[in-house]
């Protein structure tokens, strides 16, 4: 709201009100409670995700959020928080929690690289399912690109693949 006035001098003064919350003006935009938070699109998805020597077959089908990996629970499978969390990411950037089931086959490496291959399987499976709207993010987030470190080889005449003997001048 503006409201003017005029001075002595024949100016014309504009001030502006502040609305009920005491801001005059905001470039946020109000949501509406009735609007959901995302747009639930109701489909399978299938992908793979790969970390060190870990590969992860991926199936997500909509659900109630029921993990099954090798037929065990996530908590039973990961019983390490972190590796829960790793897994679960894609869903948390996304707010899809919840929403699907997790159907997964891992074999190959530890724990640490099966959950990150968990996590690049889940993320690309979601970015099947609807490219349009969860690409962005987890593109923004970098869940969508492969993790391409693996462990360095032995190099010949070295006792690990950098180590070398100690060095002796004479």
């Amino acid at each position: 709201m503006t409201e003017n006035t005029t001075l002595d001098s024949g100016e014309v003064e504009e001030t502006f009100e502040a609305g009920a919350d005491g801001v005059s003006y905001t470039s946020e935009s109000d949501a509406s409670a009735d609007t959901p938070a995302r747009p639930a699109t109701i489909a399978p998805g299938a992908a793979t995700g790969r970390r060190k020597e870990a590969v992860a077959r991926v199936r997500i089908v909509p659900g109630t959020g029921e993990w099954t990996i090798n037929g065990r629970s996530l908590e039973n499978y990961f019983p390490n928080k972190l590796h829960q969390q790793i897994a679960n990411e894609p869903f948390a950037e996304l707010q899809l929690m919840g929403r699907f089931d997790v159907l997964a086959r891992v074999h190959g490496g530890g724990t640490a690289g099966q959950a990150g291959a968990l996590r690049l399987g889940v993320a690309r499976s979601l970015n099947a399912i609807d490219e349009e709207a969860n690409r962005p993010a987890l593109k923004k987030a970098g869940l969508l690109t492969r993790d391409a470190r693996v462990v360095e080889r032995k190099k010949a005449g070295l006792k690990k693949a950098r180590k070398a003997s100690q060095f002796s001048k004479r």
